[in-house]
């Protein structure tokens, strides 16, 4: 390998070095950029310009990112609490009930290529966790910390489920595209990305009923939870006062 093929990599060991070291990653990246570009013969100015065009390129994942503090304001403004309450008002809402909903409308869009849609940070912790928490507060009363969790981790999972097997679906999906690519270069040119979209409906839809299936349980298994942990309470609560 050329000398000038080795200077290449100079930014390896600077990105490296400096995430051992606990710099700034945005600093470090930058470094490793600048250090790479130059000692491989770019003009200063034209590594400016890539800089920015790279920038501009990417300015939507910027976008989204601003999404997070948004997010993270409205929640300290109550955003939870009103989702909560919001949910209380409506009877016939239960855990289970929000969460089968939730994962049926999160797989049916994600078909649809909408994967921006739902998600971690801007549904599952402000408003679906918190409004299928609400909904077994409502029921139940005070829950056990463990019990909370519980409810969040199923937030999560059907969030992660819907999204897995739903965007295989889409035909425009990275996956379907990188499959399709792959095999027309392997010679097989009779496969379309719509019939791998295609192929991925049995597997969607058993996922589908799997989870509403363990999700119709849900609610009978918090009131077990619950009413466990009551009588464990006030049994602590009678010995207490005994003493």
């Amino acid at each position: 390998m050329e000398m000038q093929q080795w200077l290449a990599l100079i930014g390896i060991p600077i990105v490296v070095i400096g995430f051992a070291l606990r710099f700034n990653p945005v600093l470090v990246v930058t470094l490793a950029g600048l250090v790479t570009g130059l000692a491989v013969g770019m003009d200063f100015w034209l590594l400016l310009e890539t800089f920015g065009e790279k920038f501009l390129n990417s300015r939507q994942l910027a976008s989204a990112l601003l999404i997070l503090p948004v997010i993270g304001l409205l929640e300290r403004y109550g955003l939870r609490e009103r989702a909560q309450a919001w949910v209380a008002g409506i009877r016939s809402a239960t855990t289970g009930r929000i969460l089968m909903l939730y994962f049926v409308v999160r797989e049916a869009s994600a078909a649809l290529g909408l994967l921006s849609l739902g998600g971690h940070p801007q549904t599952v912790r402000p408003l679906l966790a918190p409004m299928a928490e609400g909904a077994a507060r409502h029921q139940h009363g005070e829950l056990p910390m463990a019990l909370r969790e519980r409810i969040a981790a199923h937030a999560a999972a059907c969030d992660n489920v819907a999204l897995f097997f739903g965007e295989d679906l889409f035909i425009a999906f990275g996956a379907v595209l990188l499959m399709t690519a792959f095999l027309k270069e392997n010679g097989i040119h009779t496969v379309e990305p719509l019939a791998i979209g295609l192929w991925g409906v049995p597997t969607a839809l058993c996922a589908l009923l799997i989870h509403l299936f363990r999700l119709s349980r849900l609610d009978a298994s918090i009131a077990r939870e619950v009413y466990a942990w009551q009588q464990q309470q006030g049994v602590a609560a009678a010995s207490g006062g005994a003493q």
